[in-house]
């Protein structure tokens, strides 16, 4: 998710603790009176980690109501509830419920509906149930819950979603559906007439029943579980409880039990690796700057000063070689403008993060702010890639400006659209809706494209950055470089490093993008992101170093394939965690989670190849502006 301005993330993520969850709620406290209906909504079906850390073993979400389900529903049908922009993106499909809850009134057993299921569909029930499939429920904006206890820590806390059936001992071959849902709804006292919800608990069970079944003994705690049986129809009965409990949780506080961080003490290990590694980096760098660079400068403009002819030799001898214009510079120029764009949009949104405005009752905040940042930063992409272009030789600024806009987020977007299509033909809630897709067009062809080009007239205004020294007309000859210092090599070599800086925290991201958890950690994200940031400049700066001590004066590319370099090891973890944390039996399970890792890597390829190269050119300019050139 590695970012730009990154002292402003730093800095705000010093000042909070990075273990504890802090937020500023996003919805109004919603006063219920006795006796008041309490609003169930229900959201999509997810795949979730199963029980011991299993194996994930879908990527595929369910709409509530998909048929194949029978779920029982209101009656004239369900309506669905209206969503953010971000929400929609994330997947989630939300719509009203028959459940009857109401304030304060326990309910010991009540009977939904007779649903009456297929041979076929009780087969599509049993798979999902084989893949650890999770029901998600919305009440007062907060999510149904399981409870829970880290088994590292021994905290109690409330895990997102319940569990469609049981596959576990006896239930291996057949599973059993869960039917019946203990529902505990935690509540905080106002005053003596209203009350506030602040916590809501499900206890999933299977509970068989017929029709010769008293309505009092479908509720039936020592009644023989419900199997779907996929060789003929089955009669399958929905019940609920509701039970009430005082809480002294406060409403502001009640997501804390939601907030829950997984593994802190691995956190902290992954954060101080980190800056372990920042800091022998700095020290490397700044050895060498101080003082084989300053050696260098000061023999080189010592020998200027003599009468004798010396030739030049090292860093100093491709002096008019080292801002020859590369190859490519408009692909060049594009890649640096839409990292640039990428690398704003995910620093603001770290920063939201940090000061609590992402509440999680604001479902899709996370995406929503994204896909705004990137519309609203259209104009830091015109104005770096026009910049840099015109920097390196550039001229034909039109191009420039038409390629900065379509090429990179065209790309995306024929991409996302190509999984959409996968989404679409496995019936899954992910799937975009049409009207979704082309509002994000909208975004991008109506703000985004036009916001390009007024950046990039305010980079033509500034012009091109000046080089400390000119040109010569004719190239020189490149001798051959190591092995080591090659494109490909050396950023295999260097990627290491910001990689290394940041594998662990990259672990639970992906839990979280694959695993249906919320990922609430966002102060260390934000940390190890600004160690990346600094990592991949000062690698980038040394391995430059070593280049131009080879006589080797091709940096543009070469910098940002080096700042780029973790992108292949983010590739190659991506594979090694599909080895070792997903059991994906679907075809189209297998391209969605590799079209994401590769959209993953080709953004933080993006992002920290720009670091990379803007870092290297101002040590470039610095580095040649401080020798005396006759």
């Amino acid at each position: 998710m590695p970012r730009p301005s990154v002292a402003a993330a730093i800095a705000l993520a010093a000042l909070l603790p990075p273990c504890t969850a802090f937020y500023l709620p996003g919805t109004a406290p919603v006063d219920y009176s006795p006796g008041e209906k309490v609003p169930l909504r229900v959201n999509r079906l997810t795949p979730m980690v199963g029980p011991n850390d299993a194996k994930i073993k879908s990527l595929i979400n369910y709409d509530y109501y998909n048929p194949q389900f029978h779920f029982c529903q209101p009656e004239g049908g369900p309506t669905k509830m209206p969503e953010s922009l971000g929400s929609i993106l994330f997947g989630d499909r939300i719509f009203d419920s028959p459940y009857d809850i109401k304030m304060l009134e326990n309910v010991s057993c009540a009977t939904q509906c007779l649903s009456v299921i297929p041979a076929e569909d009780a087969k599509f029930i049993n798979d999902r149930i084989k893949e650890d499939y999770a029901i998600n429920w919305l009440i007062d904006g907060l999510p149904a819950a399981e409870m829970k206890q880290d088994e590292r820590t021994d905290e109690i806390f409330y895990d997102t979603g319940f569990n469609l059936g049981v596959d576990e001992g006896a239930f291996e071959e057949l599973p059993a559906i869960n039917n019946h849902y203990d529902i505990v709804m935690q509540y905080h006292v106002r005053d003596n007439n209203h009350y506030r919800v602040v916590g809501v608990l499900v206890w999933p069970r299977s509970i068989e029943a017929t029709n010769e079944t008293p309505d009092s003994q479908r509720c039936n705690r020592n009644a023989p579980p419900m199997l779907l049986n996929e060789g003929r129809t089955n009669s399958i009965y929905y019940t609920y409880t509701v039970a009430w409990e005082e809480s002294d949780t406060p409403w502001a506080t009640r997501w804390d039990h939601y907030l829950h961080i997984f593994d802190p003490k691995i956190h902290w290990f992954s954060l101080i690796n980190s800056i372990v590694i920042v800091i022998f980096l700095c020290v490397m760098v700044s050895m060498i700057l101080l003082r084989t660079v300053s050696k260098d400068i000061h023999r080189y403009n010592a020998l200027d000063l003599t009468e004798d002819v010396q030739e030049d030799y090292g860093w100093k001898l491709i002096h008019g070689e080292v801002f020859r214009p590369p190859r490519w510079p408009i692909v060049l120029a594009v890649m640096v403008g839409n990292g640039a764009q990428l690398g704003a949009m995910v620093a603001v949104t770290l920063v939201f993060a940090l000061l609590g405005f992402l509440s999680p009752s604001n479902r899709g905040s996370l995406a929503t702010v994204m896909i705004i940042c990137w519309t609203l930063f259209g104009g830091v992409a015109g104005y770096m890639s026009q910049r840099v272009y015109m920097t390196i030789g550039g001229d034909d600024w039109k191009k420039n400006v038409f390629f900065t806009a379509t090429v990179m987020p065209g790309f995306v977007f024929a991409i996302v659209f190509f999984l959409n299509l996968f989404l679409i033909g496995t019936g899954s809630s992910g799937a975009v809706p049409f009207g979704t897709i082309l509002a994000v067009v909208l975004l991008w062809f109506v703000i985004s494209a036009p916001l390009t080009a007024v950046g990039a007239f305010f980079g033509m205004k500034h012009g091109a950055v000046s080089n400390p020294v000119r040109v010569s007309p004719i190239p020189r000859q490149i001798p051959p470089a190591p092995r080591y210092l090659r494109p490909w090599a050396a950023a295999l070599l260097a990627g290491i490093l910001p990689f290394g800086a940041a594998f662990v925290e990259l672990y639970f991201v992906l839990s979280s993008l694959f695993g249906s958890r919320a990922y609430y950690a966002f102060g260390f994200l934000a940390l190890t992101a600004g160690v990346v940031c600094v990592t991949t400049a000062t690698v980038t700066i040394l391995f430059t170093y070593f280049i131009l001590c080879a006589e080797e004066y091709r940096w543009h590319w070469r910098s940002f394939l080096i700042g780029g370099g973790s992108a292949f090891w983010l590739i190659t973890y991506g594979l090694f965690y599909w080895a070792s944390r997903l059991s994906l039996d679907s075809f189209a399970s297998v391209v969605l989670y590799l079209g994401y890792l590769f959209l993953i890597a080709l953004f933080d390829f993006l992002i920290t190849g720009t670091i990379g190269f803007l870092a290297t050119y101002w040590a470039m300019r610095k580095l040649y502006g401080a020798i005396r050139i006759d």
